[in-house]
Order: structure tokens, then sequence, then C-alpha cells
């Protein structure tokens, strides 16, 4: 039975996925509290509702510097690319945030992620071609890892593993869609510069 007295089911749309483990405990605190009657149907979609506007996000300047920690430090590791360590860094949070701002603008994930590899393309073979990193390919490695879908690749394969038959391969579907799209982007840079 629906709040407003109303028996039927309720489909929406999936807008965005995220991995919000602190919402998800709330969520079970909530439900355990509607289960146990201490409050009742209503008070539990207020407080969902309230759960929905708060913003868990982490703000965008912290996102950028994490991005540019994940892109540099990574690319030594991988590449054992020393001096492109900070150039490394820069590009990685300058892709990141071309593919911040357009998510926000354009809310398509898969071109906001193919715009900002491309992007992160493109501005790694500027930096090698003004004598500022010294390989391409080592900067590109390591600006893009903010961008990579290794969360939800790990999902889908726990998920599978798990015999969650419809959720596993979805979110693998989507991984691999948003691997290709980073790809799509580098390759198309490459090929024409």
């Amino acid at each position: 039975m629906a709040i407003n007295g109303e028996v039927g089911a309720q489909i929406e749309p999936v807008k965005r996925r995220t991995f919000d483990l602190e919402k998800i405990a709330v969520v079970n605190d909530l439900s355990r509290r509607f289960a146990d009657h201490r409050i009742t149907l209503q008070q539990f979609a207020d407080q969902l509702d309230h759960l929905d506007s708060i913003n868990r996000y982490f703000p965008f300047w912290l996102q950028l510097l994490a991005a540019a920690l994940v892109s540099g430090p990574l690319e030594v590791v991988f590449r054992h690319n020393l001096p492109d360590f900070w150039i490394t860094c820069v590009v990685g949070l300058l892709g990141w945030w071309v593919y911040y701002v357009l998510n926000k603008f354009i809310q398509i994930r898969f071109l906001s992620e193919f715009t900002a590899s491309a992007a992160i393309g493109l501005l790694a073979v500027l930096v090698v071609h003004l004598g500022l990193g010294n390989s391409v390919d080592d900067i590109i490695i390591g600006s893009v890892m903010p961008l990579v879908p290794g969360v939800p690749i790990t999902n889908s394969v726990r998920d599978i593993l798990a015999g969650n038959l419809v959720s596993g391969p979805a979110r693998g579907v989507e991984a691999l869609v948003s691997a290709a799209a980073i790809g799509f982007g580098i390759a198309m840079v490459l090929q024409f510069l």
C-alpha cells in the first residue's frame, strides 16, 4: 500500500548511480525502525526525502586535489617516470575538471568521460610539445586513472559471483561502456595528432 492509500506498484528510472555506504546504513536504520513500529510510514517517507536532499559529495576543490593525487603517483607506479609526475598531476586535475563540469551540465556520463579523456590526450600532447613533459603515453596513463571505472567493474564481478544475474551484468556493461568512452577519447586524439 502506498502512502496516499492507493494500492499498486511504482517504477522510477535511476538517473544517477553512486555508491554511498553511509546512505545505505541510514536507510537500513530507518527500515528497521519502521519494521519495529517506532516510526510511521509517513515519517519514514519524509526522512527518505530529507536524506535525498542532503548533498554528501566532497567539495569540488577536494575532488580536484584527489584527481591530481591519484594521477601523478599512479603514473610513477605504472610507468616509473618520475620527471612527468607533476605535469601528470596537473593534466589529471584538468581532465577531472572537464569531466565534472560536463557531467554537471550535460548529464550524459559517457559523453563526459569521452570529452574528458580527449581533453587529457590533447593536454598530454600539448605539454610534451611545449617541453613540459617527456612522454605523452605516460602522462595519459596516469591522468585517465581518476576516470577509470574500477569500482563498478569490481561491484559487477561481485554481484555476478553472488548470483545477482540482473544487477551484475548491468553494472558490467555500464563499466565497459565507460571504459570504451575513455579509450575512444584518447584514441581519437592520438589518431589525429
